[in-house]
């Protein structure tokens, strides 16, 4: 149903905690926090192992777990506050504050998994089947086996209370750099300085001497700091090479694995099944640069919009007709993206100051989300906004379990996301009114798949020449800046005239110090929402509820057995992977075939 009124687009934390950045509610919740964080740090020190029952366990869980919630609450806002004013010092004092509290719950939990660690096999097994252990008996073994490959608890304290100024220090630094950057830009006769974000979001524009001249621009800006974050990206990395090195890890990719969820067979069968299938991409590619007018594409016209003229919704327009696809494939997700609207949980004012790059945080304590982003009226702002909807019903569904099954993984997160966008993507083709829409939204479609098959592939190929590189030292700039190249050449089977070198700067996800490997989960994200999407298709109505049981399943078992159960499928085979990028193969064809001369 169209709005009557138009929708406000900025968030409203006050729900959450009054005040802003000098919110006295928060100091005091903060203040609680730390005391609890001790008390419970106190119950770990005596409790015993070898004594432990079900009811002492379940005694300890029932201390830490409203705390979680509650520090989650207070992380996210704080997040929001630092997103939504990058010159908010009081909120940068916030970023400081939240990481030490964070070191201090770090340090009880590893307390607590190396308590966990120390109860013999045989009774573990039996407190799992306890009435006060069953329903999270998941997370807590998963918990168990992890410490097993921790260092001794002093040495894991240790690390947690370095990282807060040695490690995650350097992701704050980060932005705070990003935060003070501004791109001039001519309009009108005059020169007006633009955010990294707003800016940014200019490179949708039609005009090809625009695009080049905005990109060579932005270009600047990242080459004016690339010493700065050359030192970011190559302390984070150095610091997790060192941490991983003392716990005795040889591959790069055993924690992004383990965060995960996912065996590195199913890795490896995703990126098979991509790099087998790129050649029809490769003719995507080379089809848009013909019909753009171009012998190749540059890696900024990518996002081209096809044709003179784009389609922009205003906010109001945006979210009418999210709420209407989302409608017909789960009712229940579009009350909860209609509630996301007029209740100003999202952030989508385009201005000047706001942090680049959109996400979605979760309150648990107060059963709210809040989504962030710059919203300019494009397609592609439409799909993020939809994207991050995504991420807030799959927080919304879980909000009925019990705190410790919440915790899912990055790649599944990133599924709920991707099969929110390709409900408007899909819904937006099938509609279209005449063959020129058509092509415009097809494209618009299937670049998406590119940005998962050949932009994300390049991440992820970086991060593995990065960190090979990184062993042997300090890894100067006009590296990085050849290593990504490197990486984009490969990942687009080099069918691109120009590439970005100073990726590796502008993309936030390299310098997130909580999630490593920030990319091949978006990839995975995407194919498996696409295995979900062909069974909503199959199973029409009866969907809705499949849907949510294989959301609330996503904090409670391995995204194998995930699939194997809601799905029944291998993950660690290729034909699943083969049968999702056929159905993006078919969305080229179909395109290719619509801009024939």
């Amino acid at each position: 149903m169209a709005q009557t009124k138009e929708l406000n687009p900025k968030w409203d934390l006050d729900q959450i905690f009054k005040g802003g950045s000098t919110s006295g509610e928060l100091q005091q919740t903060v203040e609680r926090l730390k005391e609890e964080i001790g008390e419970i740090s106190g119950k770990l020190d005596h409790f015993e192992p070898a004594e432990a029952t079900a009811e002492s366990l379940g005694a300890i869980m029932d201390s830490i777990f409203p705390v979680q919630k509650q520090l989650r609450d207070v992380s996210a806002y704080i997040s929001c506050l630092s997103a939504q004013d990058v010159h908010d010092e009081n909120a940068a004092v916030w970023v400081a504050k939240r990481g030490e509290l964070g070191a201090q719950m770090a340090a009880v939990g590893t307390k607590l998994d190396q308590k966990l660690k120390g109860i013999d096999d045989g009774k573990w097994d039996e407190l799992m089947q306890s009435d006060e252990l069953r329903d999270i008996a998941f997370p807590l073994t998963e918990a168990r086996r992890r410490a097993k490959e921790l260092l001794p608890l002093d040495q894991e304290v240790l690390i947690n209370d370095l990282s807060v100024d040695g490690y995650h220090a350097w992701n704050q630094m980060y932005e705070t750099i990003v935060g003070s950057m501004s791109v001039p830009i001519e309009e009108d006769g005059e020169t007006k300085q633009y955010s990294i974000g707003q800016a940014s979001n200019k490179m949708s524009t039609p005009d090809a001497a625009e695009r080049k001249d905005l990109f060579d621009k932005i270009q600047e800006e990242w080459q004016k700091n690339a010493p700065l974050f050359g030192q970011t990206l190559n302390h984070l990395g150095g610091f997790r090479l060192q941490v991983y090195k003392h716990r005795g890890w040889d591959d790069i990719l055993h924690e992004p694995l383990e965060k995960n969820r996912m065996k590195r067979e199913t890795l490896d069968a995703m990126w098979g099944a991509i790099e087998r299938s790129k050649p029809v991409f490769v003719e995507f590619l080379d089809r848009k640069a013909q019909l753009l007018g171009l012998d190749k594409l540059r890696i900024y016209d990518i996002g081209a919009p096809i044709g003179k003229s784009a389609t922009t919704y205003s906010y109001t327009e945006g979210a009418d007709r999210i709420i209407g696809q989302f409608r017909k494939f789960s009712p229940k997700m579009a009350d909860f993206a209609e509630k996301a609207f007029e209740n100003r949980w999202i952030e989508a004012e385009d201005r000047a100051g706001k942090r680049p790059g959109g996400f979605c945080t979760s309150f648990p304590n107060k059963e709210q989300t809040r989504i962030f982003m710059t919203y300019s009226g494009s397609a592609s702002n439409l799909a993020t906004l939809a994207h991050e909807l995504g991420h807030g019903f799959h927080q919304h569904v879980m909000n009925e379990l019990h705190i410790k099954n919440q915790g899912y993984a990055m790649n599944v997160a990133e599924t709920a996301s991707t099969f929110a966008e390709m409900i408007l993507a899909d819904a937006a083709v099938k509609q279209a009114a005449t063959k020129e829409e058509k092509i415009a939204l097809l494209e618009d479609k299937v670049r998406r798949g590119v940005t998962f098959f050949m932009n994300i592939h390049s991440r992820f190929l970086f991060e593995l020449k990065f960190y090979e590189a990184r062993r042997d030292g300090m890894v100067p700039v006009d590296q990085l800046n050849r290593l990504m190249v490197e990486a984009q050449k490969e990942a687009y089977n080099d069918a691109l005239s120009e590439y970005d070198p100073m990726f590796w700067a502008s993309k936030l996800h390299f310098h997130i110090t909580g999630t490593p490997f920030y990319n091949f989960p978006y990839t995975f994200g995407y194919l498996f929402s696409l295995g979900i999407y062909a069974h909503a298709l199959e199973q029409g109505s009866s969907f809705e509820d499949d849907y949510i049981a294989l959301l609330q399943d996503t904090g409670r078992m391995t995204v194998e057995d995930l699939a194997d159960k809601h799905l029944g499928v291998d993950l660690t085979k290729p034909e699943f992977w083969e049968n999702a990028i056929r159905l993006c193969a078919d969305d080229v064809q179909e395109f290719l075939e619509l801009t024939k001369d």
